[in-house]
């Protein structure tokens, strides 16, 4: 008896998705790991990305304008059709819910 295998699950733009996802964990992974190696311990790598914080805020502000940037230059030639609109408004709500939380967890530690 063979198994149904759902298609969404092994179609292309999902295993991109996964794929790079994991890219991009890993890299994340990596970097800490090098940091950790650089200070000596965990607790010296801690305090200096709290030492950094101010810096680290400036680059994600850059990368949200710059997101926020090519985000509106997409949306001008999304928006003439309306069932595109309504999708990307709510993409909208979610990207900026996203950031929101982001961003509050950040503060809170």
């Amino acid at each position: 008896m063979k198994l149904a295998r759902p298609k969404w699950l092994f179609s292309r733009p999902l295993g991109k998705a996964l794929l790079w996802t994991t890219l991009v964990v890993l890299v994340a992974a990596g970097i800490n790991l090098v940091g950790i190696g650089v200070v000596g311990d965990i607790t010296a790598w801690s305090q200096w990305l709290d030492d950094y914080a101010g810096y680290f805020l400036a680059w994600r502000l850059c990368l949200y304008g710059a997101t926020i940037y090519g985000w509106l230059r997409m949306r001008r030639r999304l928006y003439r059709d309306a069932e595109a609109r309504q999708r990307l408004f709510r993409a909208e709500i979610g990207a900026i819910a996203a950031i929101t939380l982001l961003e509050v967890s950040v503060l809170l530690t």
